[in-house]
């Protein structure tokens, strides 16, 4: 399985969960470009939000995580974050973590970014999280998908993908204005 084979040379298996997904999840950017395992991507090309979708089923709640564990000393970061999302449905859902595009410094590897998705086994999740503030740095650090998914029980992601990408000069300015080092 392409997924499999692309989360283990990336070290997202066990490095940040502890299995592969049995799906894929096709997301697709305003840009025109989509997340195809494992490609790389610009920062530019994923700054807005895109339109995922992955496999459903009826009346189950899912809910959907984009991180990247890349960050340094405040990894993970916690890029996107939806729960009870009925379907494909995200306008449904009620949004944790607004979606942030991928802005990695420009020295170093690529970052990776990893989109997954939980279902969520006893319906509606109940929880005890605070929104964040659009556009806010505040609370999108020091995350842990591994333990966001203990925590509520989620069991083991459901759907699956990821890209790379390089720190550019978009990635610059954008760490600029968020109080960043470029």
């Amino acid at each position: 399985m392409l997924l499999k084979s692309v989360m283990d040379k990336h070290n997202v298996v066990p490095g940040v969960i502890d299995t592969v997904p049995k799906n894929i999840i096709k997301v697709h950017y305003p840009s025109g470009v989509d997340v195809n395992v494992g490609n790389e991507l610009t920062p530019l090309s994923v700054k807005d939000e895109p339109t995922v979708q992955w496999p459903t089923e009826k009346g189950v709640y899912y809910t959907l995580v984009m991180t990247d564990p890349d960050a340094g000393a405040r990894a993970e970061i916690k890029h996107w974050l939806v729960v009870n999302i009925p379907a494909n449905d995200l306008s449904a859902g009620e949004t944790l973590a607004e979606y942030r595009g991928s802005a990695p410094p420009a020295a170093g590897a690529p970052h990776r970014y990893i989109f997954l998705v939980y279902k969520q086994p006893s319906g509606r999740l109940n929880h005890s999280e605070t929104p964040l503030a659009p556009n806010s740095r505040e609370g999108r650090g020091y995350f842990k998908v591994r333990e966001f998914a203990n925590k509520y029980n989620l069991g083991e992601p459901y759907a699956g993908n990821l890209y790379l990408a390089k720190g550019d000069e978009y990635s610059a300015q954008i760490r600029v204005q968020l109080g960043l080092p470029k």
